[in-house]
């Protein structure tokens, strides 16, 4: 045996009837549902549960595998210490997990536990579970701010840990879709909030997963999701594996969606290999998109192509139109990969003799020097996406009035410490956010003076 099923489900906790209080008979759909596939699973007798949780820690650049013998938690925080979940972890598998998941270079373990109680996104699935099946262990795994690819390659680690193991898995996916459906919601409406829920359950009542790579970052973010990585993991678990996909309910009554799916495996199908076929498609659009690179971004490009590969930095090419060599500038090289940053680097203003030299240097600069990020690897290479931002002149304004996130960059002074965002970014609506997002990076507290210059640029694709 092994893995035999996998679950998507949410966690609100209004669910509980001792935090509802009659209040979950509003979703008395999920409410349904959810007994309907705790039965399912409760039937293929899994001798090991594998939940993943996105409230369980999370790191940017880590996956959190929960520790030791096993773990409790209560809803006390929701009014309802009375209930209780308890939960014996297989360690074995945790244990063969962290090392195959280290043999593939992914970083996962066990360290970096800072509240070893379960979360209510690993109890309120496990509270209806258990009302028909105990004697399981369950295996506890947080999301991380890497990549879906990162997440899905997880999912592919669980699956092969179960085989080595032999014994039944069923997966558990913990996740609510959009928490932006109504106005009257914890986050309030967003148009993006009901267009996700419709993506996400056609992708998922379809076990089409492939599709779940289609989603960006900033369109997930507008959404207000919570699920989504949760979802990759649970693909990836499910890779190359022929299974029945059902949809189980659907609503949305309080601004949060809510969705349960039942992934049955049913064999092996080589053809569901959902990160190849996302692959596939995205070589398709990078061989496009590179086709039409302009000289700027294939010097960028260039210049990290030859650094990662050699460690060498190219001299200028004298090939370039003349503005590259008589103009100086502040440039920005921006790199992407899957659908996210993968890193950016650049400069107010013009440091080097032109802007071709600009170009050169906060191109390594981007690959290698940004902090968020671990330098670029070789492999990674044929996946990235770039562009280059040509600053104009900062100008000084009096007030965020004077801005327009598509047109202008902004600028925040106070002393020593700026801050800069460059306009037109994925996920920032509006000036008052763009202005928060460039304070933050300088360091520059809310109640805190502050001077605003704003700027246009010329991007290059």
């Amino acid at each position: 045996m092994a893995i035999t099923a996998a679950f998507m489900m949410p966690h609100p906790p209004l669910i509980i009837p001792e935090i509802g209080k009659g209040g979950e008979r509003n979703i008395q759909a999920t409410i349904d549902a959810y007994g309907q596939a705790a039965q399912r699973i409760a039937r293929l007798g899994p001798e090991t549960i594998v939940l993943i949780s996105p409230h369980q820690v999370m790191y940017a650049d880590y996956f959190h595998i929960s520790p030791g013998a096993g773990a409790s938690g209560d809803f006390g925080s929701f009014g309802a210490a009375q209930v209780t979940i308890q939960a014996a972890y297989d360690t074995d598998f945790v244990n063969l997990l962290c090392g195959m998941a280290q043999s593939r270079n992914i970083s996962a373990g066990t360290l970096g536990e800072r509240d070893p109680r379960l979360d209510h996104g690993t109890m309120v699935p496990l509270s209806f579970v258990d009302a028909y099946r105990t004697d399981y262990k369950l295996v506890r795994i947080g999301l991380s701010g890497l990549s879906l690819a990162a997440h899905y390659d997880l999912g592919t680690c669980v699956q092969d840990t179960a085989d080595a193991l032999g014994r039944r898995i069923v997966v558990i996916a913990s996740g609510d879709l959009s928490h932006r459906l109504l106005e009257s919601g914890p986050y309030g409406f967003r148009e993006e909030g009901p267009l996700y829920d419709r993506r996400i359950m056609d992708v998922m009542e379809r076990g089409a997963f492939e599709e779940l790579f289609d989603f960006s970052e900033g369109f997930c973010e507008k959404a207000g999701e919570c699920g989504h990585r949760s979802f990759a993991v649970m693909a990836g678990a499910l890779n190359k594996k022929a299974f029945t996909a059902k949809r189980y309910s659907y609503e949305g009554p309080f601004g949060v969606g809510y969705g349960i799916c039942g992934y049955e495996v049913t064999g092996s199908d080589a053809a569901k290999d959902f990160k190849a076929l996302y692959q596939a498609k995205e070589q398709n659009r990078l061989a496009a998109q590179r086709a039409k690179e302009d000289c700027y971004v294939r010097l960028a490009r260039d210049t990290i192509e030859t650094f990662i590969r050699t460690g060498e930095k190219i001299t200028t090419p004298d090939d370039l139109p003349k503005e590259l060599y008589e103009t100086q500038a502040g440039v920005f090289v921006s790199i992407k990969k899957d659908g996210g940053l993968r890193g950016c680097i650049g400069t107010i203003r013009a440091v080097q003799a032109s802007v071709a030299e600009e170009i050169i240097q906060n191109a390594i600069s981007a690959a290698t020097e940004d902090p968020r990020f671990s330098p670029v690897l070789k492999e990674e290479l044929p996946w990235l996406s770039l562009s280059v931002d040509v600053l104009g002149d900062a100008e000084r304004i009096d007030s965020e009035d004077a801005l327009d996130v598509k047109r202008y960059g902004v600028i925040v002074t106070n002393g020593s410490r700026r801050g800069l965002l460059l306009p037109n970014l994925d996920g920032v609506d509006t000036a008052a956010e763009q202005v928060a997002i460039a304070k933050r990076k300088a360091g520059i507290l809310e109640h805190e003076n502050m001077l605003l210059e704003r700027f246009e640029v010329v991007r290059h694709f």
